[in-house]
């Protein structure tokens, strides 16, 4: 599974302009299966374990790379990425154990949150 996730983002990282628009493409991805299944619970609670899995291998990526010792990132930085990434694997524990369409909102806004500021940092001249 956890390949799978690799390959797909190694090959979407071929269509798009940076690593980092790659990872706000695919933190919008995951953001809106979240709301849609967030916005039509009735109807869509069934795809919410599919969405979570999909996001929880997204965040086991990015997890697995900034840990590793040759990551560029300031410390701060690759800190702060581990703990976002170590809540929303535990808020996908709890949303498993309980599904509720309300506790998907922070999930969303995490994703939504973090593409926006890759999304901004890419579109910055490097020196």
């Amino acid at each position: 599974m956890q390949q799978q996730a690799a390959a797909a983002y190694q090959q979407t990282a071929k269509k798009t302009a940076s690593p980092r628009e790659l990872e706000a493409s695919l933190l919008s991805k995951s953001a809106a299966q979240l709301q849609r299944i967030k916005d039509d619970w009735d109807n869509k609670k069934g795809e919410l374990e599919g969405a979570l899995t999909y996001n929880r291998k997204l965040w086991t990526v990015f997890l697995t790379s900034v840990t590793k010792d040759e990551n560029p990132l300031p410390v701060a930085i690759k800190q702060n990425v581990a703990n976002l990434g170590i809540f929303v694997m535990n808020q996908t524990i709890q949303i498993l154990a309980n599904p509720e369409p309300q506790q998907l909102t922070v999930m969303i806004n995490i994703n939504q949150e973090l593409a926006a500021g890759l999304r901004s940092q890419a579109q910055q001249p490097t020196e």
